[in-house]
């Protein structure tokens, strides 16, 4: 058979690799527990309030490729797999490394190289939840704390920007792997009053609505392979409605 006869043409759905991120105790947690029945692997200790399937809060990255294993090998019926957060993953994968390499800190192996070793303990992770979703059809969602980042523009002045909390190696590496980024944030509108002597004062306002940021901005990273509205409620239906089946 030759290579063109290989050719496949026409769209093949697959179900979402979503990575959602934004400050803390805006209610990234909540977000997914109305997802298609999901089960989440915890990094942190804060689902006590949300009635959800759940592993043992993970102490260890051993403890969460073990609950990646189980879902591979034994028959479920979870649909949906949350990794409750990344970043605190992140810490247990700067553990593993330290142990690996015998040293406190992974700051203390030179040269940055510390990082690089965490980037190869992030592929094979992703690796196996690819695995996973490909087996069970399971969707993934990966859940992460923002952080304020200075972001050198080569077109512009620097300027800060809400990113994931995450290493820069390996927020790449996650970012690239994921479907949507996504950007969860307070709605806030900008003010401008007038002070003594003239000068001009900008307040910030909160209206308590909670939305989703679906398209990169100068304040935000955030990106999607299929077609969101820019802004979305911080409500898992409005996701879910701009999904096709095969997505979910």
């Amino acid at each position: 058979m030759g290579m063109l006869e290989e050719v496949e043409t026409g769209t093949s759905p697959a179900p979402q690799r979503v990575l959602l991120f934004g400050p803390h105790g805006i209610g990234k947690s909540t977000w997914p527990s109305k997802a298609p029945s999901p089960i989440y692997i915890q990094t942190e200790d804060g689902l006590g309030e949300i009635d959800c399937a759940k592993f043992p809060l993970a102490a260890t990255l051993k403890e969460v490729t073990d609950a990646i294993k189980a879902l591979y090998t034994e028959e479920h019926e979870y649909k949906t797999l949350v990794v409750d957060t990344c970043d605190w993953l992140e810490r247990l994968i700067h553990a593993e490394v330290c142990r690996s390499k015998m040293v406190e800190s992974i700051d203390d192996i030179g040269y940055g190289k510390g990082y690089g070793f965490a980037v190869g303990y992030w592929k094979q992770l992703l690796d196996g939840l690819s695995a996973l979703r490909k087996k069970r059809k399971m969707m993934m969602i990966l859940l992460a704390h923002a952080d304020i980042q200075r972001f050198e523009n080569p077109e512009t002045d620097p300027y800060d920007r809400y990113v994931p909390r995450l290493h820069k190696k390996s927020s790449a590496m996650v970012q690239e792997w994921c479907d949507e980024v996504l950007f969860a944030n307070w709605r806030v509108h900008a003010k401008k009053t007038e002070g003594d002597f003239g000068k001009v004062r900008i307040r910030g306002i909160g209206t308590g609505q909670r939305v989703i940021h679906t398209v990169e901005r100068p304040t935000h990273l955030a990106k999607s392979r299929i077609v969101l509205p820019e802004e979305l409620p911080l409500e898992w239906s409005a996701f879910a409605e701009c999904l096709s089946e095969g997505h979910l």
